[in-house]
């Protein structure tokens, strides 16, 4: 495991860790070509809802899952112990670890610092180091060129659902073939029942809303500001067989970190967010537009960062009024 990643939930009190991880996951569990494992001894779960240092997690299915954020890694402290869905981590094989999406799912995960790009099994709960978007293996962070440094600025696709032993998995090159749904247990459904639909962070499109479509607000419109960011190329998803090649794909030249306080579909409720922030003594507020499945929306950034460590600090005092605020890359 990475020195980023020894941050992680295992720093949290025992007891809160047992409690956390005993309402939604199990423990997070690393000469050749490496390749996508087949699953054996795993299940196809979505998991319930789930808290972790005050943070509540809503995982749910999403095939147009596409986000960006930071990476880290998690390597021998897990190797060969059971992953969230039953499976066995091995750290020298292309497995991830993500806080929402449902296990296993094939994701695709490309480094934009330097357009490396590759499929990996998501079949772990994890990382719960704040504002982090996905926890790789340690040989997967080597194919992406970040295992030394640590940590990468990266974006997370959504490839499809991922086989397991004795089932017509996904064949993500020409066709698919449809699996059963997931299974939900009676304790999950009495969680989901009783979690709040709040300050929570959801699995989401880029740029998505965090929370529910928002109310209407009694503010005057504003004039809308100036678009001061420039959108990540979008290239397109590349669609091959997840056997561990490693991609080149082109990347925009420079990235910038911010943190997203939110999304709103009202420019009102945007600006609102942002005054409050400001008002807190948060500085270098934006609300720009966007349009996500041709509905428009307005995003509270605070950024551009230096770096991870500032994105951090600035994610923390943000949650403290905003929990689902998340670290973003563009």
């Amino acid at each position: 495991m990475s020195f980023e990643n020894s941050q992680s939930v295992w720093s949290l009190p025992r007891n809160a860790i047992i409690l956390a991880l005993g309402l939604a996951l199990a423990a997070c569990s690393s000469g050749g070509k490496p390749s996508i494992p087949s699953g054996a001894g795993g299940t196809y779960k979505i998991g319930k809802p789930y808290q972790i240092a005050g943070v509540w997690y809503y995982p749910k299915e999403d095939e147009k899952y596409d986000a960006t954020g930071i990476a880290s890694w998690y390597g021998p402290q897990f190797h060969n112990k059971k992953t969230a869905n039953g499976e066995t981590f091995d750290m020298e094989q292309l497995t991830a670890a993500h806080p929402t999406l449902p296990m296993p799912v094939l994701v695709r995960v490309t480094n934009l610092e330097n357009g490396r790009s590759v499929v990996v099994r998501l079949n772990d709960r994890g990382p719960f180091v704040a504002g982090r978007e996905i926890d790789l293996s340690r040989k997967a962070a080597e194919l992406l060129g970040y295992e030394k440094k640590g940590t990468a600025r990266v974006r997370v696709q959504f490839v499809g659902r991922a086989p397991l032993p004795g089932s017509p998995g996904t064949v993500v090159q020409g066709e698919s073939f449809t699996l059963p749904p997931a299974k939900m247990e009676e304790s999950e459904r009495q969680v989901i029942a009783t979690a709040p639909s709040s300050g929570v962070v959801v699995a989401s499109t880029l740029a998505a809303p965090v929370g529910a479509k928002a109310a209407a607000s009694t503010m005057s419109a504003a004039p809308l500001p100036t678009p001061s960011m420039s959108p990540i190329a979008d290239t397109p998803l590349i669609q091959a067989v997840p056997d561990g090649t490693v991609n080149q794909v082109p990347v925009a030249g420079s990235t910038s970190i911010y943190v997203q306080a939110g999304s709103f579909q009202s420019y009102a409720n945007a600006e609102a967010v942002r005054q409050k922030l400001l008002a807190q003594g948060v500085g270098n507020v934006q609300v720009s537009p966007t349009t996500v499945d041709s509905t428009q929306f307005y995003r509270v950034r605070v950024g551009p960062m230096n770096n991870v460590n500032a994105a951090d600090a600035s994610l923390k005092t943000i949650r403290n009024t905003n929990a689902g605020a998340r670290i973003v890359v563009e």
